[in-house]
């Protein structure tokens, strides 16, 4: 994930992205759309691409399911999550989203690259769920253990 969301590494996209379209095809739910974690707009700017964004264009590709990015964005630049603590995240994440009411009614699958805390995905599925989304869920390609 590192070569990938810092050396431009995109054909690793392809392959994470791939495995979670799998994982979201064997799904019975019904189809959802996938909603990338934006990046701010300072990092995509930096990055040239939001990873997430990278990883569900492949995964709705695999799954034949929808996926949109513009239905969620940053509202607010946010320091990198990297050495806060757990509260430290929650509250740098702290209404830093914001999701289009086209979501009204939607089910949706948030999608990111990792998880440690889980701070991220709850603050953009806190705007989603302002906006109307009926149901959240998040799928991510890595989970890290977080040690303070």
């Amino acid at each position: 994930m590192i070569r990938l969301k810092y050396h431009g590494a995109l054909p690793l996209a392809r392959e994470f992205g791939e495995r979670l379209g799998d994982a979201l095809a064997a799904r019975a739910d019904p189809a959802p759309l996938l909603v990338p974690v934006p990046l701010a707009p300072s990092r995509l700017a930096l990055r040239g691409f939001n990873q997430a964004w990278e990883l569900a264009r492949v995964a709705a590709r695999r799954a034949n399911l929808p996926a949109s990015a513009h239905m969620l964005r940053r509202d607010r630049t946010t320091v990198a999550q990297r050495r806060l603590s757990r509260e430290a995240r929650r509250h740098n994440l702290r209404g830093a989203f914001l999701a289009s009411d086209r979501v009204q009614g939607r089910r949706i699958v948030l999608i990111d690259d990792v998880m440690t805390t889980g701070a991220t995905c709850d603050a953009a599925a806190a705007a989603l769920k302002q906006a109307g989304a009926t149901h959240v869920l998040a799928a991510v390609v890595l989970r890290t253990p977080f040690s303070e």
